[in-house]
C-alpha cells in the first residue's frame, strides 16, 4: 500500500532519486529518464481520455485507456525497480507480463478490424481524440527509444519492452479508430503536395 502524506522530502534537492530497490541514481540517469517518459506517456494518455470521452460510441475505448494508465503505472514500477540476483516468488518486485501484452494485441485488432486498410501514412491530426491519440503515441515512442537503450546497459525485461512497443501500436490504432468514429476520419500524407 503507498501512503503519501508528505509530497516534500527535500531528498532530490541534490539532483540524485531513490529507485525502488532504495538506491540512490541521478535524475538524468537512463532508467530514471526511461520512467519518466513512461509517466509522461500516460499523462498524455490522460488528455486523450478527455477528448475520448466526449464522443459517443467511445466508451470502450475510453475503458482500454484506463486499463492502459493502470499498466503504465505498472512498467514505472517494473523500470523503478531493477532486477537483482535476489529477487523470488516471496519478495518479487512489480513487472509487466506476458497477459499485459497479450491484452493489448487483442484490444490493436478489435480496433483494428472494422477499419480501412491504409495506402498512405497518417498525419497526426483529424479530430481532437485523434490528435490527442497521436500525441500520446510520440511519447509512448521515446519512452520506448529510452528502455531500449536502458536494455544495452542494464537487464530490462522483455515483456516491458515488448508492452511499450505494442502500446504505440495501439495507440496509432486508437487514433484512426477515434477518427473514424468522429467522422473526420484519418489525414493522410501527400507526398511532395507543397514542392
Amino acid at each position: 500500500m503507498v501512503l503519501l502524506n508528505k509530497i516534500y522530502t527535500r531528498g532530490g534537492d541534490g539532483g540524485e532519486t531513490a529507485l525502488g530497490d532504495g538506491s540512490r541514481r541521478r535524475k538524468d540517469d537512463l532508467r530514471v529518464s526511461a520512467y519518466g517518459s513512461v509517466d509522461e506517456t500516460n499523462a498524455f494518455v490522460g488528455v486523450a481520455r478527455l477528448s475520448v470521452g466526449e464522443v459517443p460510441g467511445l466508451k470502450g475505448l475510453n475503458e482500454m485507456l484506463g486499463r492502459i494508465q493502470n499498466d503504465l503505472f505498472d512498467l514505472g514500477a517494473d523500470l523503478c525497480r531493477p532486477s537483482s540476483k535476489e529477487e523470488s516468488a516471496k519478495n518479487a518486485p512489480l513487472r509487466i507480463t506476458v497477459a499485459q501484452v497479450e491484452r493489448l494485441e487483442r484490444e490493436i485488432d478489435a480496433l483494428n478490424e472494422g477499419l480501412e486498410p491504409l495506402r498512405s501514412f497518417v498525419l497526426p491530426g483529424g479530430s481532437a481524440a485523434g490528435t490527442h491519440l497521436h500525441v500520446a503515441r510520440t511519447v509512448s515512442r521515446r519512452a520506448e527509444r529510452e528502455m531500449v537503450a536502458l536494455s544495452h546497459k542494464e537487464d530490462v525485461g522483455a515483456p516491458a519492452l515488448h508492452y511499450i512497443n505494442r502500446l504505440s501500436d495501439f495507440l496509432f490504432v486508437a487514433a484512426r479508430f477515434a477518427n473514424g468514429a468522429c467522422a473526420e476520419g484519418d489525414v493522410l500524407w501527400q507526398p511532395g503536395e507543397n514542392r
